[in-house]
């Protein structure tokens, strides 16, 4: 049996509230079930398993206990295509921090190689037509947020196409 994880920075409120009503407003159906967040590590296949459980949480953990608070900076548009159909609110500030708990988390039992290059940010148009794409990368394309980052946090997929959180790690370094 096997399930699915990610690892995610949350984006906190009111910042979360009006990015999801961005990507909600492209007709994106994921909207509803994948609030606003900066991914860590994308979906995870992993089996269940007890021990594997106690491992990544002892990794997470550590990874947390070495990186220290810090702060994000929302700033403008950017997007992936044409590689694929992604519009995305840059992040300004906070990529370095971004970056470093993304590769110490993609380590021991969560090793994985990447298709494309980490690149931290906020999505808030995913594989749906070309005009809504344009119209919210040009409607938040002076979009600016400001917020600190004091964890991060584990999610499961449920089964039914959202995402639960399981455990959050405080950045105590």
């Amino acid at each position: 049996m096997e399930r699915t994880i990610g690892i995610a920075i949350g984006i906190p409120q009111p910042w979360g509230a009006e990015l999801d009503a961005a990507r909600a407003s492209t007709g994106d159906p994921l909207a509803a079930l994948i609030p606003s967040h900066v991914t860590l590590l994308g979906p995870t296949m992993l089996p269940v398993s007890a021990e594997l459980d106690r491992s990544i949480d002892e990794l997470l953990a550590g990874v947390a206990e070495r990186n220290a608070p810090f702060s994000i900076q929302l700033r403008g548009t950017g997007t992936f295509r044409p590689v694929s159909q992604v519009v995305f609110v840059a992040l300004a500030t906070g990529i370095g921090e971004c970056e470093q708990l993304a590769g110490a988390i993609r380590t021991g039992p969560l090793a994985r190689d990447l298709a494309h290059p980490y690149h931290p940010h906020v999505t808030i148009g995913h594989d749906v037509p070309e005009p809504a794409l344009d119209d919210v990368f040009d409607r938040l394309a002076d979009y600016s947020a400001r917020f600190d980052v004091d964890h991060f946090t584990r999610y499961e997929h449920n089964g039914t196409g959202s995402w639960q959180p399981v455990r959050s790690y405080p950045l105590r370094g």
